[in-house]
């Protein structure tokens, strides 16, 4: 084979190779990846405290932060104390925390295990785990900032100290922001 031959071969190959990725992605749905700095994807998951069915536009206007979990992640279990924290001293100014488990097991054995770590915050049930799929996270604990516009302004992939100094500044920050959706200023 001559040496355009070789590169005809190659170049053929990559083609191929690009084509199927393509035709994933667009199967998928999944075209823009969902990073810092685009809008936060759309979910509906039930509410564990009152079995309704909650979706991210019910947070229009709002600072949230969403962490996807599962009872069995013991990153998970590591951060949800200094969530808990972060959510009592910030809640007041309208910090909204939704922490959305994954676990496949029944409703009842998340609602124990929240209850068992007296956390307050919204805690929504996605058994099916569409929410992985829909964030395109690699695994858990994975956490999303979103800010009053529904952006994605920070990504976290593992357990962080939530109620850390710098995190809060973030959070104060993103809240003391105003729009047209919480009444301007």
């Amino acid at each position: 084979m001559t040496n355009r031959g070789q590169w005809v071969a190659v170049g053929a190959v990559l083609l191929a190779i690009g084509g199927v990725l393509g035709a994933g992605l667009a199967l998928s749905g999944d075209l823009a990846p969902v990073s810092v700095g685009r809008k936060a994807p759309a979910f509906r998951a039930p509410d564990l405290a009152t079995g309704d069915t909650v979706g991210l536009g019910r947070f229009t206007g709002d600072v949230v932060l969403l962490n996807i979990w599962a009872t069995w992640c013991g990153p998970c279990e590591q951060e949800m104390p200094s969530m808990e924290r972060l959510h009592q001293e910030l809640r007041p100014e309208g910090l909204k925390v939704v922490a959305v488990s994954i676990d496949e097991g029944d409703a009842e054995g998340v609602r124990r295990w929240v209850a068992d770590r007296k956390l307050t915050f919204q805690v929504l049930w996605n058994r099916s785990g569409d929410i992985q799929r829909i964030y395109q996270t690699t695994g858990v604990p994975e956490s999303f900032v979103i800010d009053r516009h529904g952006v994605i302004v920070k990504k976290v992939i593992g357990a962080t100290e939530w109620d850390h100094p710098a995190q809060k500044a973030l959070f104060r920050h993103l809240l003391a922001e105003r729009d047209g959706a919480k009444g301007g200023g």
